[in-house]
């Protein structure tokens, strides 16, 4: 079994570019608040790239549900942890060389980040042995891992960095200072005169006294003096330095490259599930959902917001879950509803669930089965830019335009509150003309209107209803159901906008 990537099943998958930037539609769905928690604290990987990269296979998918299975494991986690940590160590140390300024000074720290891989390693192969894996990926990375670990190369590092430990270590000198001068002696048994003063002033001590010792902090620098005694310490013991300059000569680049690769890819799980561990907390649930580039029946039992339930961590406020389903030939999820009744927090999950899905990761919710897209496209409302000289309608015509010349039948758009800036008429029109495209290019859609006729245009279409408490009509439930639009989404919003609503009018005639 052939080890490319944790996170690929082949060698062309491995070796495809990163995404650099965010797409395009990531603030709209709240995928970039998302993103930035899962990847906070893990600066130093630069894991958003493998975030902002979708899979368009749904058995690289699947290869990444084996391994986020295996990485839910308690023992497998703490051992990539242990891993990770020392691999931490070594690059700090590799790094700290490139500041340094004293040849023997970088190379001994050179020889600490050696010796500190090759424990990585050399754990890292005991520990694979004890786990419990099932995935290929792991499998397969086991056996790289046993094979590297007892290759020759491994072990000529391996002993050869220990033995020039132990060389330098058995190095013992003497450092006399005089009138500005000092010399550098091998040490020769002298006496450490330090315990003798100690002991001289040991009888005046009287009970418990103040420490006055101020403690020095070791820097990892070395200043001209030290470096100048380093040196002569070298030429007192040339067979153990020349060892460390023929070592540092051999090993210039000792970190295997697949290592050092899997050692970042791995931090994609690790970040994933530590994200969502904290959001299980509050009783939530997570499911590896069945994906699909060919069948649009999709569905999603008990799905929530993912970047709300994250804001929502320390809070005692539920997070609340929805549940969709479209069956053939339904393509269009029409919402309407009440304003703050969640449309908006629907449509931003059904994205959410989609895009996390084309990433090998587990969903919000118990159950999902999802279609693997080509691309997301989203229209949310936006703020009147006076740089593009556009009023609010031409920018929303302007914006949903490329949209749809861009789309194809393989692509999601989720569309929320359009043409809130025109006329009831004017907006249920140029709703209508575009929603026809949508059919014909056979997108799946989320559509969060106050246009209630949307929902019944055709057999494609769906309505979904955010609902409110029948005897507080005006307490939200949050909970968006499959029923028919009730026809006074629009006019109680216009209702209240006017103070025209029951309540409001009560409050009015008040005596």
């Amino acid at each position: 079994m052939t080890f490319y990537s944790i996170l690929s099943r082949n060698a062309e998958d491995s070796t495809k570019t990163d995404t650099i930037e965010a797409p395009a539609f990531f603030g709209d769905l709240n995928l970039d608040q998302i993103i930035d928690a899962i990847t906070a604290g893990k600066n130093e990987y630069n894991l958003k790239p493998f975030f902002y990269t979708p899979l368009h296979d749904a058995e690289t998918i699947y290869f990444r549900h084996e391994v986020m299975r295996d990485m839910e494991d308690p023992k497998l986690m703490a051992y990539i942890k242990a891993f990770a940590e020392k691999m931490i160590i070594g690059r700090r140390y590799l790094e700290l060389v490139e500041k340094l300024d004293f040849n023997y000074h970088k190379k001994g720290w050179f020889l600490e980040a050696a010796l500190v891989y090759c424990d990585a390693i050399t754990d890292l192969e005991r520990d694979l042995s004890l786990a419990n894996v099932k995935s290929r990926g792991f499998l397969a990375f086991r056996q790289y891992v046993t094979n590297y670990a007892n290759s020759q190369g491994f072990q000529s590092l391996r002993t050869e960095a220990q033995k020039v430990k132990g060389g330098l270590s058995g190095v013992k000198y003497c450092v006399i200072i005089q009138s500005g001068k000092f010399k550098v002696l091998k040490y020769q048994g002298e006496t450490d005169y330090s315990e003798e003063v100690e002991k001289t002033f040991e009888r005046f001590k009287q009970g418990a006294v103040k420490d006055y010792r101020v403690k020095i902090y070791e820097r990892s620098g070395m200043n001209h003096i030290e470096a100048q005694i380093l040196d002569f310490v070298a030429r007192l013991f040339p067979e153990q330095f020349a060892a460390m300059d023929q070592f540092c000569e051999r090993h210039d680049s000792f970190v295997d490259e697949t290592i050092r690769v899997f050692d970042r890819e791995i931090q994609f799980y690790v970040a994933y599930l530590e994200f969502v561990a904290d959001i299980k907390l509050k009783g939530l649930t997570f499911c590896y959902p069945q994906v699909s580039a060919t069948s649009r029946e999709v569905y999603a039992y008990d799905a929530f917001d993912l970047a709300l339930a994250h804001t929502l961590l320390y809070d005692k406020k539920p997070v609340i879950s929805n549940d969709f389903f479209l069956k053939e030939p339904e393509r269009i999820i029409v919402v309407t509803g009440p304003n703050q009744g969640g449309k908006t927090t629907f449509a931003r999950m059904f994205g959410q669930l989609h895009y996390l899905a084309s990433l090998g990761c587990p969903v919000p919710g118990r159950e999902a089965q999802l279609f693997l897209f080509d691309r997301i496209y989203a229209h949310f409302e936006r703020v009147e830019d006076i740089r593009n000289l556009r009023g609010k309608l031409q920018d929303d015509l302007v914006r949903i335009h490329n949209i749809l010349d861009q789309a194809t039948p393989a692509s999601i758009l989720v569309v929320n509150e359009i043409f809130a800036s025109t006329t009831l008429n004017d907006a249920v029109f140029l709703s209508k003309k575009i929603m026809a495209r949508v059919m014909v290019l056979d997108l799946l859609c989320v559509w969060v209107t106050f246009m209630d006729e949307l929902s019944s245009l055709s057999e494609k279409t769906i309505s979904m209803v955010s609902t409110v408490l029948p005897e507080y009509p005006a307490l939200r439930t949050f909970k968006i159901v499959r029923q028919p639009a009730d026809g006074l989404a629009y006019a109680f919003s216009i209702a209240r906008k006017h103070r025209l609503t029951y309540e409001q009018i009560k409050e009015r005639i008040k005596p």
